[in-house]
């Protein structure tokens, strides 16, 4: 017993030893959410339990608001060393990433804590394929956002002939073209002024993130119903993680995991999720729900979203049929299948 004690306090002063020889080292995260997002916190706190785990060696820095580049611009920003982390929306560049893109398709998820996990799960086999300019740190979904509009209100997608949309990633722009709407290209910290100027009739947004962008003050109808998820990704510059140590590396690969993923992303799910019931409660907003007929159509009018995903996928050399087998599969797993 004494032989193995000494052994053990032996690898323990050999950890130690090495982890006082690795040299410090100063990350950027840039989010272009401001810093009341419930992301920036949980990711801080993500930080500090790296740099705890590290011995004090990586320290993270966030930077919130695009104060390193526009929100259009983060993958890039992660492959070009910009920023050592940041907070991807795949969905901002069409047709880039068409196997994450399934995650987009409408009516697929209906809660982001098991969402994010079964997206994280399945994607790990394929990020390394679709994000090769990048490490993939995690992948997770904001809790299901709703169509809010100005003043015109949308029941069956009919409704949504001749209305400027502003859309939350690319899959919902085709699905607003389709159905005879016209797409108003606008990132999150912009969405309240397309609307406020007219640009816009109406947008795809979750609850809570309306509150925090003050886009409230110029919608009046809210469609409840759980019409879609954005997919995103915490992407890492790779130069930035191989000039780790290795002590270093396992560090970050033991917080870039599945139950991190979700653990960073609880706040934020919470944080939507209460948006929906602080709008029920304004007396000037009108919630409304669908009917089962009606959400019957919504779901075939997204079919030839599906079939587009699938083509897009084919082209990456993929089966498409076994790729959403397998997300569908992680999904229900969790319980998070529409």
């Amino acid at each position: 017993m004494k032989r193995f004690l000494l052994a053990a306090g032996a690898a323990l002063a050999l950890v130690t030893s090495a982890q006082a020889q690795d040299k410090p080292v100063e990350l950027k995260f840039s989010y272009w959410i401001p810093p009341a997002h419930p992301l920036v916190p949980a990711t801080q706190a993500w930080a500090d339990d790296i740099a705890k785990a590290s011995n004090g060696t990586i320290k993270i820095t966030i930077f919130p608001s695009q104060q390193l580049g526009q929100a259009f611009d983060h993958y890039d920003m992660a492959r070009d060393g910009i920023a050592d982390f940041t907070y991807v929306n795949p969905g901002y560049q069409p047709g880039r990433f068409p196997i994450i893109g399934a995650g987009e398709l409408p009516f697929l998820i209906k809660e982001a804590n098991g969402g994010t996990r079964a997206l994280d799960e399945w994607y790990r086999k394929y990020a390394a394929r679709e994000m090769k300019d990048v490490k993939v740190c995690h992948a997770y979904v904001h809790d299901p956002g709703a169509l809010h509009l100005v003043s015109k209100k949308v029941v069956v997608p009919e409704d949504l002939k001749g209305l400027k949309i502003r859309p939350a990633h690319a899959t919902i722009a085709a699905f607003v073209t389709s159905l005879g709407g016209t797409n108003v290209q606008a990132s999150a910290p912009e969405a309240r002024d397309v609307l406020a100027r007219g640009v816009a009739d109406g947008l795809t947004f979750p609850w809570g993130s309306i509150f925090l962008f003050g886009i409230e003050n110029v919608t009046k109808l809210h469609m409840d119903v759980p019409f879609y998820v954005t997919t995103f990704v915490t992407a890492m510059n790779p130069a930035k993680y191989n000039a780790l140590s290795a002590n270093q590396k396992k560090v970050i690969d033991d917080h870039c995991t599945t139950d991190w993923a979700e653990k960073v992303n609880a706040p934020w799910t919470k944080f939507e999720s209460d948006g929906r019931t602080k709008m029920k409660a304004l007396p000037d907003h009108q919630v409304y729900e669908l009917t089962p007929a009606q959400i019957d159509q919504w779901k075939k009018a997204a079919e030839p979203l599906r079939a587009k995903w699938a083509d897009n996928v084919k082209k990456a050399g993929l089966d498409p049929n076994a790729v959403m087998g397998e997300l569908q599969a992680e999904l229900k797993k969790y319980n998070a299948a529409y």
